[in-house]
């Protein structure tokens, strides 16, 4: 009997965070309180480029830059929840079942205690594309040259960018992540519209709307969308508990105004073999710049390598790696010293 009360009380969410997973069971039956989805943001457009399909009209108004959010919220959660947000030519999937089916951070998360809102940017997954830009062109009412920059990452090029070794196939020495699971890897990526965008992009604009919505929710964002959090606390600050950048592929530059990071305690973290990238020791020297003038000015700011203290073989999908949740207790324990231990005072 005792055994089976403590079990449903860890999984309910109401254990202390100690930071060690072998004290939160990564299976067994998960009881939530509600669960759901909404979309934020998001604004009219009228077109007569909607369809190239005679059985499809093409005039009329669609709604487009909205971005999903999909949600868990555990039986007793904590005062502040936990939103992620991915990274380019990926969606919400990021966080969830890793690629050799072990529980994602969104789920590891939620067994931890935390409310947790899982985003698809605008443009991507299930937040809409808008057809207008391409139909223009292929119905000639506007010249090629007007098409949105539209890629996707192939297997080869992302390999080196993943941190998976230096160049296709090559592997880093105890490297974290599954590639015995890459084929279900690779099936994750989509088609990315980001670059055709003007900044702020609309899943910033919809951040700051969802943050004001959820009252206090730290933002974790990985590799493209890692600068997003800092942009969304320029707008407004209201609503952000925290800021995790994960791998960002820029931080802020000098110009940033740190006065909005104030009150947000702002952590970048950084995986293994940066030092054998050209470009991620470039950002990663980038973010200890800003890191720097951002503690110059009072902020609650640090940027961490994770070999500097013990974690080794993460790639740059580190959400993903064999030793996820060990990377996610890190963080817990992070935010309960720089959020919880911060409001306690």
């Amino acid at each position: 009997m005792l055994k089976r009360l403590m079990l449903a009380f860890i999984v309910s969410g109401n254990f202390l965070a100690t930071g060690h997973a072998a004290e939160a069971p990564p299976s067994g039956p998960l009881t939530i309180a509600k669960q759901g989805s909404f979309f934020v943001g998001g604004r009219e457009v009228k077109s007569d480029a909607l369809s190239t399909i005679p059985n499809f009209g093409a005039t009329g108004t669609i709604t487009v830059d909205q971005m999903y959010i999909r949600y868990q919220t555990p039986l007793q959660p904590k005062d502040y929840s936990i939103t992620l947000i991915h990274g380019c030519c990926l969606t919400g999937k990021s966080w969830e079942t890793t690629p050799d089916g072990r529980m994602g951070w969104d789920e590891y998360f939620l067994r931890r205690g935390f409310s947790v809102y899982v985003i698809d940017q605008a443009w991507r997954g299930r937040s809409a594309a808008s057809p207008v830009a391409v139909n223009s062109v292929k119905t000639g009412k506007a010249a090629p040259d007007s098409l949105p920059a539209f890629i996707s990452a192939g297997h080869e090029p992302a390999w080196a960018i993943f941190r998976f070794g230096t160049e296709y196939p090559k592997v880093f020495p105890g490297l974290q992540f599954p590639l015995e699971a890459q084929d279900e890897f690779w099936k994750q990526m989509v088609p990315d519209w980001h670059y055709s965008m003007t900044p702020p992009v609309p899943t910033v604009k919809a951040l700051s709307e969802l943050s004001e919505r959820l009252g206090k929710t730290v933002l974790i964002s990985h590799s493209q969308s890692g600068i997003f959090p800092f942009q969304t606390a320029a707008m407004s600050p209201k609503g952000i508990t925290a800021i995790i950048s994960i791998e960002p592929g820029a931080c802020p530059g000098g110009d940033f105004d740190m006065k909005a990071l104030k009150q947000i305690p702002t952590l970048i973290l950084f995986g293994d073999f940066v030092s054998q990238s050209e470009v991620w020791s470039k950002r990663l020297e980038g973010c200890r710049s800003f890191v720097k003038a951002a503690k110059a000015a009072g902020v609650d700011a640090e940027v961490v390598a994770l070999p500097d203290i013990g974690i080794h073989g993460n790639s740059h999908m580190l959400m993903q790696d064999k030793n996820n949740l060990q990377v996610a207790d890190w963080l817990i324990d992070w935010l309960a010293t720089h959020v919880e231990k911060r409001a306690a005072k």
